[in-house]
């Protein structure tokens, strides 16, 4: 089965998942660049905020889900930002060399295994003197990870999700050598967000819609329905609502970087 993705889950908890965003851009020093690109840039209400940040650029969103590139232009109000549908390693094979004055890239190279080896493809998109910004995720060890691959590996579910996509990400100080190799003036960081949680099962609705969407999809209907039931009640033990939301960790690596003039 062919993953797809919701925007409409993914937007449930919108402000939360934007923060780490603009933590990011923030932290880059670009006065007027002329030609800004995201990458991964998922339902585009965060790519729109480039264009506000940066009044004089051509912004672009690249992302490789249809449905995510359908309601980021329908949603776009600005004539400078446009959307397009690639792969992110398909941008990067036929990305003029130092065409773009900042690149950044929000919680997607977590989606491919060989994101550290792209460092120099990334580096190579961007002019000389220009910024590479992204975040990846560094909470792969929390509940919210743990427990879905533990309860994905049990039968009757791991017949069905053997080998399914997961994200992952490495430290940040390996993003920072392998940008340093590259002769790049590097800041990177890592942020833990306690974000505050209402609803029904709202653990379940954040991961549903991002790192455990790939195994959901991965099993047949007649089994997806007792797994969420197993997983929501496992998520519930795991974050529990004291009377105040259920507090859900949310570590984040950030990695900004100058490329060599």
């Amino acid at each position: 089965m062919s993953l797809t993705w919701d925007p409409d889950r993914y937007l449930t908890y919108a402000d939360e998942r934007g923060r780490p965003f603009l933590d990011l851009v923030g932290r880059v020093a670009a006065d007027d660049p002329h030609v800004v690109v995201d990458l991964g840039c998922g339902p585009g209400n965060l790519t729109s905020l480039l264009a506000d940040r940066w009044p004089a650029a051509a912004i672009t969103g690249v992302d490789s889900s249809d449905a995510m590139i359908r309601a980021a232009s329908d949603s776009s109000a600005s004539e400078r930002v446009s959307f397009h549908r690639a792969d992110l390693r398909d941008w990067l094979a036929v990305a003029e060399p130092g065409g773009v004055d900042v690149l950044v890239s929000n919680a997607t190279l977590q989606w491919l295994p060989e994101h550290l080896d792209l460092m120099g493809a990334l580096v190579g998109a961007v002019r000389p003197g220009g910024w590479l910004a992204f975040q990846v995720p560094g909470n792969h060890d929390e509940p919210s990870h743990t427990l879905r691959a533990e309860l994905a590996a049990e039968p009757p579910y791991a017949a069905h999700t053997a080998g399914v996509a997961a994200p992952h990400a490495h430290r940040a100080e390996a993003y920072l050598r392998a940008l340093q190799a590259l002769d790049c003036e590097v800041d990177a960081w890592e942020t833990t967000y306690l974000h505050v949680l209402h609803g029904e099962d709202p653990v379940f609705t954040w991961v549903s819609g991002t790192g455990a969407r790939p195994t959901l999809q991965a099993l047949p209907a007649e089994l997806r329905g007792r797994f969420e039931d197993e997983f929501k009640a496992r998520l519930r033990a795991a974050y529990p609502d004291e009377g105040h939301g259920v507090v859900l960790p949310f570590r984040r690596i950030f990695v900004v970087a100058r490329t060599p003039a």
